[in-house]
Formats: C-alpha cells, sequence, structure tokens
C-alpha cells in the first residue's frame, strides 16, 4: 500500500531521503556526512544509520540536479527498497523531493514504480523468495497537490501491476502456459479489469483463413487460440487502436532448430502477447476514454512429421503466398495474419504490433532500446512522447524501398526472411506488407523484454516492456483528441 500523508516519522521503522551531491540540505548530519565525505549523495550512493528510536534512516544519493533523469530516479527508489527489505522493515516513509524535469504527478508515478517493481518477484514455484510489498507513505508532499497525487499513485499502481502481469506471463515455463493457458490467462485478467475476451479455436481460426498462422500451429499437440481483448473505453467514438502480440509460447525454431543454448529462454517469446495483455488490464482498471482492440496469435512452433518445412509456400488471410526459406522466422507469419484480422474484422484506424522479432535487433541496439518500423511519422512522433513519459527507450530504424528486394519472393511474392543482412528491418517491412497503409508501428522487443542480468527494478526473467509506453501511447491519443 502507498498513501500520501503527513505522519509522525516516530511511528516509521524506516525514512528514506534522497540527497544531491551539488545541493544543500538542511540536514546537520546529511552535511557532516557530506563533509567528512562519509555520503557525498553521488549518484548510486546508499548509507543508512539507525536513530535514536532504534529505527532507521536510508539516504540515497542521486547525483548532480541537472543530470537526474526520470529512470535514474526510479532505479534510486527501488534501491532503497532492497536496502529495507535487508533491514526488514514493513512501514517506510519516503520524502518527497523535487526532480528535474518531473512534474509533481510524474515524480509520484515514478515513486510508485520504483516501490512496487523493487518488490516483485516471480516465487511461484520457489517458496524461499517472498513478493516484498510494505506500507509506504510519501512525506512533505505539497499540501495542494496532495489529492491529484492520490490520483497518480492508484493509475501507477493499476499499470505496474500490468508490467507484473505481463512478467508473470513470460516468466511461466512452456508446459504450464502454452496457447490454451495463455488464453485462459487473457479471459481471467479481462474479468477482473474489465474487458472482454474472446477466444478462437483452431476451427474459427481455419474458417477466417488464416494459413500462415496454422502453419505454424500446426507441428504442436497443443492447438493454436486466437485471442481478441475488446476495451471499449468510449462507445460514443469508432475510432478503435488495435495491438498485436506475439504469441509464441514456445519456440524451438522448428526445423530450423535453435541451438540448445538458445532454447531456454524461448518461453519469453510470447513477450509481445504478454505485454498488450498487462496493457489491455491496465487501460480497463484505469478507466481510460478509449478504444483498444488486442490481437494474439498464440501458437508453438514446434518439431513434428506435420511440421512446416523450408521450402513450403504458405497462404495467409489477406490472400498472399509466402517462400518459407527459414521456419525459425515464424513471428512475422502469426503476426501478419493477426494483423489482417484486426484490420478487417475489427476495423481498427491505427495499428502497434509487438514481438520479440529479431536477434539482430539486439546486436544493433542492445537490451535497453527496443527497435521501431513505422510508416508514419506523426504515430512514431506520439510513441516517443509516450516513451519519454514512461522511460522506456525506443529507436527508429529505416524502412526504405531499397530493403524490399531482400524480402521479394522467388516462388511466391514474399519470402519470409530477408538473409542476414538488415534483419530488424526487413522483419518489420515484411510485416509492413500486410498492414494495408495503416499508421503502424512495429515494435521489436526481443533485446527489451528478457533481462539475464536484472537490477534493483528487475530480476532476471521479464521486464514486461513495453506496457508502460502502450498505455501513455493510448492516453496521450486521449488526450490529444479531447482538446
Amino acid at each position: 500500500m502507498i498513501q500520501v500523508k503527513d505522519l509522525n516519522v516516530d511511528s516509521l521503522q524506516c525514512t528514506i531521503t534522497f540527497v544531491y551531491e551539488d545541493q544543500q540540505t538542511d540536514s546537520n548530519i546529511l552535511e557532516k556526512m557530506k563533509a567528512k565525505k562519509v555520503f557525498e549523495g553521488k549518484s548510486g550512493q546508499i548509507f543508512y544509520r539507525t536513530t535514536n528510536d532504534l529505527n532507521y534512516e536510508i539516504f540515497v544519493g542521486l547525483g548532480k540536479y541537472e543530470e537526474v533523469e526520470r529512470n535514474d530516479f526510479v532505479n534510486a527508489i527501488a534501491k532503497a527498497m532492497k536496502q529495507a527489505e535487508k533491514l526488514n522493515v514493513d512501514n517506510i516513509g519516503i520524502y518527497f523531493i523535487k526532480v528535474n524535469g518531473l512534474c509533481t504527478g510524474a515524480t509520484t508515478k515514478a515513486i510508485v514504480e520504483g516501490v512496487k517493481l523493487a518488490g516483485y518477484k516471480f516465487n511461484k514455484y520457489n517458496k524461499g523468495k517472498e513478493s516484498y510489498n510494505p506500507y509506504v507513505t510519501i512525506l512533505g508532499a505539497p499540501k495542494e497537490k496532495a489529492e491529484k497525487m492520490v490520483e497518480k499513485i492508484t493509475e501507477a499502481s493499476n499499470v505496474i501491476d500490468g508490467v507484473i502481469l505481463a512478467r508473470d506471463l513470460v516468466n511461466e515455463p512452456a508446459n504450464i502456459l502454452y496457447p490454451e493457458t495463455l488464453a485462459e490467462r487473457a479471459a481471467l485478467a479481462g474479468k477482473e479489469s474489465g474487458f472482454e475476451v474472446e477466444i478462437l479455436d483452431k476451427n474459427e481460426i481455419e474458417a477466417l483463413g488464416m494459413k500462415a498462422f496454422l502453419e505454424v500451429a500446426k507441428g504442436s499437440i497443443h492447438e493454436p487460440k486466437l485471442i481478441v481483448m475488446r476495451y471499449m473505453g468510449n462507445p460514443k467514438n469508432n475510432e478503435k487502436i488495435g495491438l498485436v502480440g506475439k504469441g509464441l509460447t514456445f519456440d524451438t525454431g522448428g526445423y530450423s532448430l535453435k541451438p540448445s543454448t538458445s532454447m531456454d529462454t524461448m518461453k519469453s517469446d510470447m513477450g509481445g502477447a504478454a505485454a498488450v495483455i498487462g496493457t489491455m488490464q491496465a487501460l480497463a482498471k484505469n478507466k481510460v476514454q478509449n478504444n483498444v482492440i488486442a490481437v494474439v496469435a498464440a501458437c508453438e512452433n514446434a518439431i513434428s512429421g506435420g511440421s512446416y518445412k523450408p521450402g513450403d509456400i504458405i497462404g495467409s488471410m489477406a490472400g498472399k503466398n509466402i517462400e518459407v526459406l527459414n521456419t525459425d522466422a515464424e513471428g512475422r507469419l502469426t503476426l501478419v495474419d493477426a494483423i489482417t484480422y484486426i484490420i478487417e474484422k475489427e476495423n481498427v484506424e491505427k495499428i502497434v504490433d509487438v514481438a520479440t522479432l529479431t536477434g539482430a535487433v539486439l546486436v544493433a541496439l542492445g537490451t535497453e532500446i527496443t527497435g521501431v518500423i513505422s510508416n508514419n511519422d506523426d504515430f512514431y512522433d506520439e510513441l516517443l512522447v509516450a516513451g519519454k513519459r514512461s522511460g522506456e527507450k525506443f529507436w527508429r530504424l529505416p524502412n526504405d524501398k531499397c530493403f524490399k528486394k531482400l524480402y521479394k519472393g522467388d516462388f511466391a511474392e514474399l519470402k519470409n526472411t530477408g538473409g542476414r543482412n538488415a534483419g530488424t528491418i526487413t522483419a518489420g517491412m515484411f510485416i509492413e506488407e500486410f498492414v494495408q497503409d495503416k499508421p503502424w508501428l512495429h515494435l521489436d522487443i526481443a533485446g527489451t523484454s528478457w533481462t539475464d542480468n536484472g537490477n534493483d527494478c528487475t530480476p532476471k526473467g521479464g521486464t514486461g516492456a513495453p506496457v508502460k509506453t502502450l498505455y501513455e501511447l493510448v492516453v496521450k491519443h486521449v488526450c490529444k483528441h479531447s482538446k
């Protein structure tokens, strides 16, 4: 629980104070520590001491005021919470502080994010790990902003719960989470938070003509599911935004088999699906006044006598034929049918697809920045604004027509891989062939949806990216059209 309230600090087990390296404080104790260089407020520094009442004071350095970014502040909060967890306290006060570039509401949301994500653990199968959920009070906040801060706490808590849901889904092993159970989890989220979920089975998918999706799915004993989620937050408006998440609950690579060292994390290949499910939950819980449809083509890419093979020519819901050169380039095949469905059956005006699509995006951008392909400058600019608000980072790659020749088919209209060069670009542009000129964003989250190293905000496993940005994108879209 997180609240805004003026309390007697003696009633708290611990207080957390943030300190700038280049700003004087009102505390004689802090100034003495700075002078003696015991604690100087440098970025990443942390110091704690006991008070006369045998409670704790934690001091966290933020560095120089002008250099602190939103994520630096969130990480500092998480670091302090990790220290509080070690001290085994469960009633904490956090002193509000002005952060460069953040208004009071944005600072409040950052505090909520740092507190809640620092306590996250995927402990379903490890009973020794317990999530950390202390009582937290924000102290010293501007009194005239208190009511608005309470609203922001509720909003941010719901968004971070969406991030946590996405993390939980990604972290589930593939023997537990497969197309049917992923659909069940989406339906449960819809029931609990207030969005509609329709689940289409194999026969219904066949009737829709989703041939590319079915080709990928047919090697697995688990039948595919098309998960359609609808949140109509503004029934008076016909405009709808479409979210499409890649839903490969496990990816062996098919006959283009992955190395075993690359396969143990392939339970995370549904990170796009997890992100859109988490986003739908956040939107519904916060009653955002916009209409959003999300679609997940959920299946496994497995090997059997019935699996699709390199050299096959397959169809698609859009009627385009595709030459399969690599069965490990399967995500784009499921996505294009899902995109055709969301355009033709759900009548969305704009589309964002989210996918752990290419290893090439890690080579290009690493693990902190999501690669983007887009056909619309204005829509991309909206994404950048949303990313600035969420703290998630994006970089647009070119979709110049010079790349088209790389995935032009020899025996069909298209081939499902453009080869070694420009792999992230050609994968995104392959999808672009199916968006029917709708404003579109393709987010390749192969680098950002999973972490092997972990940090104070994110342990090893799913990160929940980019739930926060998708949420902000929809909210920004509401604000833009309500002026």
